[in-house]
């Protein structure tokens, strides 16, 4: 039961790279129950032994979720949690159906049968309801996760207490108190979707500054696009007449020389910026227009050289769009913070659009040593402990996405991350 929630409440699409995955979750049951059995010799020690083998069995499903998932600690947390809540809430219904269907549910195994069939129902009506998208939403907020897990872990703990409530409550109040039960986990997930959707709001109008300030970065551009082409203008009959003069002497060295650096000066000037502003045209996704922008405006603060190539209109990609956005800028933090130590610093950023497929490759100087087998270990940098946080994660983002591929090298000082994408145009 805990794990067919557990599917629900990740919204899990590789199902059967997670069932493959299923055998070993069955030993923390096994290892709870042979360390409960020693702490029957303690009578005094019974609600005390209920709780410890909860919390045993809570931590074992969760070191499963972080091995399964590949998740850090909290966000395994915070579904292994979700998912108890549900199989209590599950365990309390079925007490409701053992008090109306004594005869029928006599037997174990038919008992275990409907509760299992039950919680299948209710996972699958979870996950279509979209209940999995809205939990996984907020566990993107990365700032407030263990604050989330927190919350979740307390109200696991108060599913338990109430089920463990039940030998103090009279013949008469069992079955109103199995009900409140019920109507608990209905209140936790309506909490759960209004935490995702405050969490969604915030990051929304986080979004929306945040294409406020692009948007000046652009109307910068385009001011500085305007302003070259009016002194080019004005210089343009200054220019005509010492070309047509040199052109006259029949100073053809001189005049091919002025007219290739005409040619520099005008792309150096205005053509770069004007190539630049139809690059960001063809960003016809709001979310990955505003990000790169926004990391175009931080690399020019920061003297880091780029160049950003769209030929394409790209309008939209398979896969949640935050969750690309998260690794559009993983890979572009990563790609500057590498080439500002290499002369020269520079960083390519190409996204096309064709055959129903995005293809995104970020590329980057560099000049620190990699190490092929660490780096997609938490932690590692080359630039020392505790900074090599964002290759781990985007991993496993693509883990979710079986339509997505990642590629990397690196040769001649030049490092290339790439994406594709199938799917979705």
């Amino acid at each position: 039961m805990w794990a067919s929630y557990l599917l629900a409440v990740t919204d899990e699409r590789a199902l059967s790279n997670r069932l493959k995955k299923l055998p070993p979750l069955f030993l923390s049951p096994l290892i709870a129950s042979l360390i409960a059995v020693k702490l029957y010799a303690v009578p005094e020690f019974n609600v005390f032994r209920y709780f410890i083998g909860s919390a045993l069995v809570l931590f074992m499903c969760t070191i499963w979720v972080m091995w399964a998932w590949q998740w850090d600690f909290w966000r395994a947390f915070c579904a292994a949690c979700m998912a108890a809540i549900l199989q209590v809430a599950t365990t309390a219904l079925g007490q409701i159906l053992f008090l109306m269907f004594p005869s029928v549910l006599n037997l174990d195994a038919a008992a275990m049968a409907v509760l299992l069939l039950f919680s299948a129902i209710a996972a699958v009506l979870l996950r279509r309801l979209g209940f999995g998208s809205r939990f996984r939403l907020l566990l993107e907020d990365q700032s407030g996760l263990r604050r989330t897990a927190v919350i979740i872990f307390v109200l696991e703990v108060s599913m338990e207490t109430f089920l463990i409530l039940q030998n103090g409550v009279q013949g008469q109040y069992i079955a109103a108190y199995y009900m409140l039960v019920v109507v608990m986990v209905f209140v936790i997930i309506g909490l759960i979707v209004y935490l995702a959707y405050r969490f969604d709001d915030s990051r929304t109008l986080r979004m929306q500054r945040d294409i406020i300030a692009q948007q000046k970065f652009y109307e910068q551009s385009l001011e500085d696009i305007r302003r070259e082409v009016r002194s080019f203008r004005h210089d343009y009959k200054n220019l005509l007449a010492g070309l047509a003069w040199q052109a006259k002497e029949g100073r053809q060295d001189e005049l091919q020389a002025a007219l290739s650096e005409l040619e520099s000066d005008f792309d150096r000037h205005l053509g770069e910026k004007i190539r630049l502003s139809v690059q960001i045209g063809n960003l016809r996704i709001p979310q990955v227009r505003s990000l790169l922008l926004s990391k175009l405006g931080e690399m020019q603060k920061k003297g880091v050289e780029y160049r950003l190539e769209v030929l394409y209109p790209v309008e939209t990609v398979n896969i949640n769009v935050w969750d690309f956005v998260r690794c559009l800028g993983i890979l572009v933090d990563n790609a500057v913070e590498a080439a500002m130590d290499a002369e020269p610093s520079w960083v390519e950023i190409i996204l096309l659009a064709s055959d129903r497929r995005v293809f995104l490759r970020v590329s980057n100087s560099y000049t620190n040593i990699i190490d092929p087998g660490k780096i997609w270990d938490d932690g590692w940098s080359t630039k020392g402990a505790g900074r090599g946080l964002g290759l781990p994660g985007y991993q496993r983002i693509l883990k979710n996405y079986p339509n997505a591929s990642a590629c990397t090298g690196w040769e001649n000082g030049v490092f290339v991350q790439e994406l594709t994408v199938e799917g979705g145009l």
